[in-house]
């Protein structure tokens, strides 16, 4: 008889649920892939009381996750607590000292704390699997860590937040503004309560870091990832993008070169031809570029509780087989400083959304800005009101796309803009994705 891998699971939400569920259904099946049956012996919650759909009776129980650590009969843990630093973290560094394997989904972690982690468990010569952390149940990490592992990764990008994507699909199919479709997806749990990680595009810059340092072999660096989130996305842009023939999309995307590491979450028009164009809903969807194997495409949920619980059993599945291996694709000592790229020098083209005064000369105004920056005009369309009058109070949108050019351009007319009178808002930048 093979001995089990043992399991204790700090964390019994939805995913920590959905492990339990998915290990006693397919049980029989998940031995003979490992090779050997894997059994949890333990878990860790904040309420004993609380009825979560499966049976926990049968599992010892330990009020203080830290406790895990120190057991006797655990080989492995499988962390889905959450959270960068405190409870969650100090069970990892725990865990790893004590020669057990960990599993864990917590992206903000991993961001924040991978590189000293992945140090740890070299050493102690166990494994850190992180699949769950990115994309949920879309096997990425894994993608791109063994089945593009002889590839030089050109650029690695993707729609990364699926509360982000439902909003802006729900806006193109419905109209509606941003606001109303935020509290839509909140009453029906596609949104949290708060919302600032996703919509702000924290949750996405995130993942972001995770696959820079996998696809590049360089050391994780999320300060360095410049984010924007949808907030100031209206039913406006989407209408317009669409007239464009594109969609928007909050778009993380990294490229590592000779000069450095770029990585940046933004919302982007993405041309209707593009792959990322038809990822709709909650959707999850990553591309990579590989020097031998081309463009990769996955594509699927990126959170819930049966995708992500999926990701969580099929790491321990891999600790079950001993394939353990270093977090990042390389052993720790090989990952590569890269610092950030000055993005002023990268080429693409710009939509740009002004909200002026329909006043006489302010199309002169901005039209001057532009010109004096080096800016090239595309198109131009402006919306709304009747004749402009020196005294109007009307607000109305004027909307330009940019020829190809240097970012640093537009930034440079956006800066001669500021305190405009014309103005009667901040502009609304989205860069238009060109992969």
């Amino acid at each position: 008889m093979v001995e089990a891998l043992k399991v204790a699971l700090a964390g019994l939400g939805t995913v920590g649920a959905g492990v339990v569920k998915l290990l006693d259904e397919n049980r029989e099946l998940i031995e003979r892939r490992a090779g050997r049956p894997i059994e949890i012996v333990a878990v860790s919650a904040r309420d004993r009381s609380r009825d979560r759909g499966v049976d926990l009776a049968r599992f010892a129980w330990e009020d203080d996750p830290a406790a895990l650590a120190a057991r006797n009969d655990v080989d492995c843990i499988a962390e889905l607590i959450g959270g960068s630093d405190g409870m969650a973290l100090a069970l990892a560094r725990d865990t790893l000292s004590a020669g057990k394997s960990f599993v864990t989904a917590n992206k903000a972690m991993i961001a924040h704390h991978g590189l000293a982690l992945a140090e740890a468990a070299e050493k102690a010569q166990v494994a850190l699997k992180y699949e769950a952390a990115v994309a949920g149940g879309i096997p990425v990490i894994k993608g791109l860590r063994e089945g593009a592992a002889a590839n030089e990764i050109t650029c690695v990008y993707g729609i990364l937040n699926g509360t982000c994507n439902y909003i802006l699909t729900e806006m193109e199919a419905k109209g509606s503004d941003f606001d109303a479709v935020l509290a839509e997806a909140q009453r029906l749990g596609y949104a949290e309560a708060d919302p600032t990680f996703d919509i702000d595009g924290i949750d996405a810059a995130h993942k972001l870091a995770i696959l820079a340092s996998l696809a590049f072999g360089t050391r994780l660096d999320f300060d360095a990832v410049a984010t924007t989130g949808v907030r100031l996305v209206t039913a406006e842009d989407i209408a317009e993008a669409r007239a464009l023939d594109f969609r928007v999309r909050l778009v993380g995307i990294a490229e590592a070169n000779a000069s450095g590491l770029f990585q940046r979450v933004h919302p982007c028009l993405v041309p209707r031809s593009h792959p990322l164009a038809h990822v709709a809903g909650s959707l999850n969807a990553v591309v990579a570029e590989g020097n031998f194997v081309g463009r990769l495409f996955f594509e699927g949920a990126g959170a819930g509780e049966g995708p992500t619980a999926s990701a969580v059993v099929a790491d321990l599945i891999d600790v079950a087989r001993g394939e353990y291996g270093p977090a990042f694709a390389m052993p720790f000592d090989r990952l590569s400083e890269s610092g950030p790229i000055d993005t002023g020098d990268r080429r693409g083209r710009a939509y740009l959304r002004f909200s002026v005064h329909d006043r006489p000369g302010v199309l002169a105004e901005i039209t001057a800005a532009m010109r004096d920056a080096n800016v090239s005009i595309e198109s131009m369309i402006q919306r709304g009101g009747a004749e402009p009058s020196e005294d109007s109070d009307d607000v109305v949108s004027l909307i330009m796309v940019t020829h190809e050019g240097p970012e640093r351009c537009v930034a440079d007319a956006l800066e001669r803009l500021k305190g405009a009178q014309s103005l009667a808002g901040e502009p609304m930048w989205m860069h238009i994705l060109d992969l």
